[in-house]
Order: C-alpha cells, then sequence, then structure tokens
C-alpha cells in the first residue's frame, strides 16, 4: 500500500499542480499548501526524512531571500518606476510623436519606438501598457486610426520590456536555471530587437497598403520646427544615458547585472533630478510601488521554491523525464510539445506562475536532448530560455487573461471595445510566433551575440 502511494506521488503532486492552477486560487497559497500537503505524505511514506522537511526555510532564506542576483530585481522595478513618475518616458513618446507623425503610420511606429525603448530602460510592463494607452491611444483614434490596430500596437510594444533587457523576467529565468544573467541578457537582445523590427514592418507595410487606418497628420509649423530638434535632443537623451549605464555597463564587462541594476537606479535618480520631479512624492510613490511588486514576485517565488523542492525529494524530475522520453516524439518533437504547451498556458496565467512553477520542471529534460549539430549541449539551456521567453509574450495578449489587454482597456476607458482589442492583438501574436520560429529555425538569432562577447 505505501509502495503503491510513494510511486503515485510525483504523477499525482504534479497533477495536483495543473488542477489547483485552474482552480483560480492565489498562486503562491495553492503552491504552499500542494507542497505541504505532499510534504506531509512524502515524510510518511518515507521518500523524505523530516530532517529534509526542516531544511526547507534555510533553503528558501538561502536560494531566495538571500540571493545577490535577485537584486537586482528590485532595483530595475524602482528604476523604472523613477522614470515613470518623474516623466521622462512621457516627454520621449511626446516627442516622437510630433517627429514622426507625418509618416504613414508614423504614430503606430513612434509608439513601437517608445515601447522599445522603454523596455530597453525599465523592463516594466504594467506601466509601460498604461503610460502608452493614456499618451498615445487618444491622439491615435483622433488622427483616424484604425482602433484595432491603435490597440494591438500599445499592447505588443508595452510587453517588449518582458523580453529586452533588464527584463525582471530575465532575472527570475537566470535564478532558476543557474545560468550566467549577463549571457541571458545579451541572448535576448537580438531577439527582442528582431521583435521590434517585426512589429515596424507590418505596422509600416500595412499602412502603405490600407493608408486609410493610419493616416498620416499635418506637418508641423514653422514655429514647432523651430524648436523641435532641441526638444527632441533633450528628450531622448534622457533615456539614452538609462540603456547605457545599465546595458552599456553590462556588455562592456564593467559590471554585473546586479551592479547594473544600482547603475541604473543611480542614473534615474540624477535624471529626475536634473530635470526638476524627483519630488518627496514621486519618490515615495516609486519605493511603494516597488516594494508592493516585489513583494507579491517573491511571494510567488518562495511558494515555488517550496513546490520544487518537495517535487523532486518525491522523485519528480525522474517522472518529468521518465514520461518525457516514453513519448514517441523525439527531441524535436517534445520541444514542440514543450512550446505548445507553454503558448496554451499563456492563455490563463501569466509568466511568473509559468516561469516559477514550469521552467524548473522543463529544464532538466532540455538539458537532456540531443539535437546534433542544431544547438550545441552547452548553449541549449540558454537558447531554451529564449525561446521560453519570446513564447511567454503571447501570453499578455492572449485572451482570456491577457494582462497587456486588461491593462490597456482599464487605460484606455470608452475610447476601445474589448472587440477592438481582441482583433488589434491577432497580428501581433502571429508575430511573436513567426519570430519563435525564426530562433527555433536559426538557433544564431539567440546565441550569435553571446558567442561574439563572451567567446
Amino acid at each position: 500500500m505505501i509502495e503503491m502511494i510513494s510511486a503515485a506521488l510525483p504523477g499525482t503532486m504534479f497533477l495536483a499542480l495543473v488542477v489547483a492552477l485552474f482552480s483560480g486560487a492565489p498562486v503562491a497559497i495553492m503552491l504552499m499548501g500542494i507542497s505541504l500537503v505532499f510534504g506531509l505524505l512524502a515524510v510518511w511514506t518515507g521518500d523524505m526524512r523530516l530532517v529534509h522537511a526542516t531544511l526547507l526555510p534555510n533553503r528558501i532564506f538561502t536560494g531566495t531571500i538571500d540571493n545577490a542576483v535577485l537584486v537586482a530585481a528590485p532595483m530595475f522595478i524602482f528604476m523604472g518606476l523613477i522614470m515613470e513618475k518623474t516623466r521622462i518616458a512621457e516627454d520621449l513618446l511626446v516627442t516622437l510623436q510630433r517627429l514622426m507623425r507625418v509618416i504613414p503610420g508614423g504614430l503606430a511606429l513612434a509608439v513601437v519606438l517608445m515601447g522599445t525603448i522603454l523596455a530597453a530602460a525599465t523592463g516594466i510592463i504594467g506601466a509601460s501598457v498604461v503610460m502608452l494607452t493614456m499618451l498615445a491611444v487618444p491622439t491615435m483614434i483622433d488622427r483616424g486610426y484604425n482602433k484595432g490596430l491603435a490597440a494591438g500596437t500599445v499592447a505588443s510594444a508595452g510587453t517588449l520590456g518582458i523580453l529586452i533587457p533588464p527584463s525582471v523576467m530575465l532575472v527570475f529565468m537566470g535564478d532558476l536555471l543557474s545560468i550566467s544573467l549577463g549571457h541571458l541578457f545579451v541572448a535576448a537582445l537580438l531577439p527582442g530587437l528582431l521583435l521590434a523590427l517585426s512589429y515596424v514592418v507590418y505596422i509600416v507595410v500595412r499602412s502603405a497598403l490600407q493608408p486609410s487606418i493610419a493616416p498620416k497628420a499635418p506637418p508641423p509649423s514653422e514655429e514647432e520646427r523651430r524648436g523641435l530638434w532641441l526638444e527632441t535632443l533633450k528628450s531622448v537623451l534622457a533615456p539614452l544615458v538609462m540603456i547605457i549605464a545599465v546595458l552599456g555597463s553590462i556588455l562592456g564587462g564593467i559590471a554585473t547585472p546586479t551592479e547594473a541594476s544600482g547603475v541604473g537606479v543611480f542614473a534615474a535618480l540624477l535624471l529626475g533630478a536634473l530635470r526638476g520631479r524627483l519630488t518627496r512624492t514621486t519618490l515615495n510613490e516609486s519605493m511603494d510601488g516597488s516594494v508592493k511588486t516585489l513583494g507579491m514576485l517573491f511571494f510567488i517565488f518562495v511558494g515555488a521554491t517550496a513546490f520544487s523542492y518537495i517535487f523532486r525529494k518525491v522523485g519528480g524530475e525522474h517522472f518529468i523525464i521518465d514520461s518525457a522520453n516514453a513519448l514517441p516524439f523525439g527531441n524535436w518533437g517534445l520541444l514542440m510539445a514543450i512550446m505548445a504547451m507553454i503558448f496554451v498556458m499563456g492563455f490563463f496565467f501569466d509568466w511568473i506562475e509559468i516561469t516559477l512553477i514550469m521552467l524548473p520542471i522543463f529544464a532538466p529534460i532540455v538539458q537532456a536532448m540531443d539535437l546534433g549539430d542544431h544547438v550545441a549541449r552547452s548553449e541549449m539551456i540558454y537558447w531554451f530560455a529564449i525561446l521560453v521567453s519570446l513564447n511567454l509574450q503571447t501570453s499578455f495578449l492572449t485572451p482570456p487573461f491577457g494582462f497587456a489587454l486588461f491593462y490597456l482597456k482599464g487605460a484606455a476607458g470608452n475610447l476601445l471595445s474589448m472587440r477592438d482589442i481582441y482583433l488589434g492583438i491577432i497580428p501581433f501574436v502571429l508575430l511573436q510566433l513567426l519570430v519563435l520560429g525564426l530562433a527555433i529555425v536559426f538557433p544564431d538569432v539567440a546565441l550569435w551575440l553571446p558567442r561574439k562577447v563572451f567567446d
């Protein structure tokens, strides 16, 4: 009897995870509850000794709370909020709109460019989508833009920060997979820029074929033109300093990502002070928002650490690998199945649950794969991390629980209907899947730049 229960523990625990995820219960509490129940069962069956259970708090503290790499996460969050509260990003978007308004689709292109710069400077998704919505959507609709195009452009551009470093998700991925965060940042740079470029090409081509959906704006007056270049220089300089401070210090080998996050915060505070907008109120709001966001992330992280620990103790890692090997897919089929599973999960969960829960489960399978000359075994885990990151872009845009869509609707109000939003995001989800396919077929999309930087 005990032997039967012991053998069934890994599969039952994984099934309980899947059922609980779809139950709508708070993720962190759900993970801790499953860990407690199956931990007690493991002690009873002898799969885990009681002394192992007492080591769990120490594992949570040393593996999560006391992790120097994860210090980068709150710093990048704080840096993004400082940029939002001091309106550095707002100034840039207004300037880009004025510069590009005479181009067909120019306002949409300005939003994509702004989303790319925001991603490279902050990596905060919710704040980016809300800010782009409030600043860009009313102007685009007033200029006669198709509402679906406006919605899709803002939602997709605002979520680029999940992939383009310094991404908070990449910080957690690097820790979960025990790989170099600097290497992962560099690997994500080209795929992120390629994704942004695909948005640009789509907008340009569609605006050329259907000028009525993205009409030109009237050219600027002579008076507006005179001060435009000075305004552009002032607006572009601030985020450029942020990008150089963070990514430049990492790519140049001057600082680790953790150290670069501190440099980025200093640069954000300095720029806010120089613009005269770093008040006590903005500082308090930024710190408060950072603590709340980080508390939510780490609460889930603690639950995921507990689940992962107990799952391994009951033989979950071997269960997953053996189950994967038993499937008649082969390594390529298995990789496609994992990508399909992550894509489908993106309809119901955000990147936090998928990354913290599923990534440790899938990682051992991927590390055991052999794709021949397509990807070297030493580079496999970095390639896989980038594929997952590209795949998780869709989780923000796919209904019914695409969080970027909720942010967009909440900020746009009656300007956009949910029908406008759902129809608008379809081409951009397809573009995300296209770039994911390119990264699968051509691994150098993710691996070429790290080789140049680190080899």
